[in-house]
């Protein structure tokens, strides 16, 4: 790939934050509410999964510029544990992983549009901004960053207006729903609070989005670690301050169980006025999220075409380099899942899977020695720690959500026949 077709820091740091800034951050506060009203609970939370993404983001600076192939976990779980693994994770990505959040935020996006412009013509546009986002990235790298970098200005500076007109306007409520007292010691003994991190794990979800590109990276070894941490610090950032927003301006009962949390806070500061316009711009900054997906997930799945007979045909790329099958397979799979359960139980699922298939990447990179490239600080400690923490949530999420957890397991367990399918097929042919 000419240097010329290639993004540099900011463009991939933009990708990072188009895919982490989404549907989570806009929805996840009512779910967790019904379990934890500590703003400490609260805060610490989203501070929690802030801190494991920025683990996440060192360990896969890492292994990115180590092996400096794009196709993210594939690469480094094949490379370094088994193959067997990183098909499992291929698999994953291919029919949950990367198509699922477009999925998730397109649902997202219909149910905050459906006040607006009804139902039909809010699922309509759903569908259409999948589509026109598969179109956009069907041709050249230079489109797809050009592309990117545009929609994530438009979410940025929908972000930043939110922040600012909700810490300056003063709450229309009896007062904020700010509870600063010692309860949060026990509510984080509790299984919602395990499963409310999951809710913000996948908010988080994205903050390895450059390490699936890296070649298509400009120096990557300079850039994809400045990409990854800068933009994983300042989300972190902006997710606390729209909590806390959020928590001025509407109420514990009015949050509890509801995905629109935005358009409830900022309906309670403007009235019907101010939740047409931020249900509207709400659903224009998940295109760039569903944009983000769109770019990244079909190289993961173009990474195992090369090297498995199964999915070879999605091995094919155009002229400009891009897997342009790969790209409208996975959008195929994304309308399946859009139709296919509740927001809900899709985002739980699938955020229990990714966050076990991520451990077992932080893990792999324990097994490389002498890393060529960036050096992830405090190593192994940062990857104990991180590996500990995730699996006592996943643990206290079988035992609270065990419906979703099994969805979830059976989805791997489909893959690992597949690979073994897969593996007989390639020796026959061999």
């Amino acid at each position: 790939m000419n240097i010329k077709d290639k993004i540099g820091w900011k463009t991939a740091a933009g990708l990072v934050v188009a895919n982490m800034i989404g549907t989570g951050v806009f929805t996840s506060l009512g779910f967790q509410v019904a379990e934890s009203q500590n703003t400490w609970s609260i805060i610490l939370l989203w501070l929690i999964g802030g801190m494991m993404a920025l683990i996440g983001a060192f360990v896969y600076a890492e292994l990115g510029t180590h092996f400096k192939k794009s196709g993210g976990d594939y690469i480094f779980l094949s490379r370094t544990i088994n193959p067997s693994v990183g098909y499992l994770y291929a698999w994953i990505s291919l029919t949950i992983g990367f198509p699922a959040p477009v999925a998730i935020a397109s649902m997202a996006m219909v149910q905050y549009w459906q006040p607006l412009i009804g139902p039909e013509l809010s699922l309509g546009m759903g569908v259409v901004s999948i589509i026109a986002m598969s179109i956009f990235h069907s041709f050249s790298v230079h489109q797809s960053g050009n592309v990117q970098n545009v929609l994530t200005g438009i979410k940025l500076l929908f972000v930043f207006s939110l922040i600012v007109i909700g810490t300056v306007w003063a709450s229309t409520l009896a007062g904020p729903s700010y509870v600063f007292t010692s309860s949060w010691k026990g509510e984080i003994l509790r299984p919602g609070f395990a499963v409310s991190l999951i809710y913000v794990f996948y908010a988080y979800t994205g903050w390895n989005s450059a390490a699936y590109i890296v070649e298509e990276i400009e120096q990557p070894r300079k850039n994809l670690p400045k990409a990854l941490i800068s933009a994983t610090i300042l989300v972190m950032v902006v997710y606390v301050l729209l909590q806390l927003i959020f928590l001025k301006h509407a109420s514990i009962d009015q949050l509890s169980g509801k995905v629109q949390v935005a358009t409830l806070a900022f309906g309670n500061i403007f009235g019907n006025q101010g939740i047409f316009w931020v249900s509207l711009f709400i659903g224009i900054q998940l295109i760039a999220t569903i944009s983000g997906y769109t770019w990244v997930g079909p190289r993961i799945t173009n990474a195992m075409a090369k090297e498995f007979k199964l999915w070879r045909p999605l091995a094919k790329t155009n002229k400009n380099g891009i897997p342009v099958r790969a790209v409208w397979f996975n959008t195929l799979i994304s309308f399946v899942l859009m139709l296919s359960g509740s927001f809900e139980m899709v985002l739980l699922y699938v955020g229990f899977v990714l966050q076990l298939m991520g451990t077992f990447t932080i893990a792999s990179s324990l097994l490389v020695k002498n890393a060529e490239g960036f050096k992830s600080p405090f190593r192994p400690w940062l990857q104990i720690i991180y590996i500990i923490f995730s699996l006592w949530v996943m643990i206290f999420m079988f035992y609270d959500r065990p419906k979703e957890s099994l969805i979830g397991m059976g989805i791997i367990l489909i893959g690992f026949f597949l690979y073994r399918l897969d593996s007989k097929i390639s020796k026959i042919n061999n």
